[in-house]
């Protein structure tokens, strides 16, 4: 099984923003820290889903457990369903590719347990 942590910040919202991404489990461990220019921190957050998932498909895992601290991010998987437009596409996108794994489960997790990936993205802020 791989375990997926995604976060996401911003130096303002909107501000310059970075996404993190925690990947462990079957033999990988990896370690995302990518800045995507100006957003708000909400985008930033279904960004790093996006992007996740996108990683994840290269490893081509029979389980993914995704974890993020977004309760937006988490209740939109859940729902399969976003308001606001903006973020439809990007949920579109990241649920096409969770799709294709055997087994997909999201949770949301609180703050504390998600340090690795939160690092990751505040890193990749000072990288814009």
């Amino acid at each position: 099984m791989l375990e997926i942590y995604i976060d996401a910040a911003s130096a303002g919202n909107p501000g310059p923003s970075g996404i993190g991404i925690f990947i462990k489990g079957e033999g990988h461990l990896l370690k995302i820290s990518e800045p995507i220019g100006v957003t708000d921190n909400h985008h930033a957050e279904f960004q790093a889903f996006v992007r996740a998932m996108k990683e994840a498909e290269k490893l081509t895992p029979s389980i993914v457990s995704l974890r993020s601290d977004s309760k937006i991010v988490v209740a939109s998987i859940e729902k399969r369903y976003a308001k606001k437009e903006s973020y439809k596409e990007l949920l579109a996108t990241g649920l096409a590719i969770s799709d294709t794994f055997p087994l997909f489960f999201v949770q949301w997790i609180p703050d504390e347990q998600n340090k690795a990936a939160d690092a990751l993205a505040r890193e990749a802020i000072h990288k814009n």
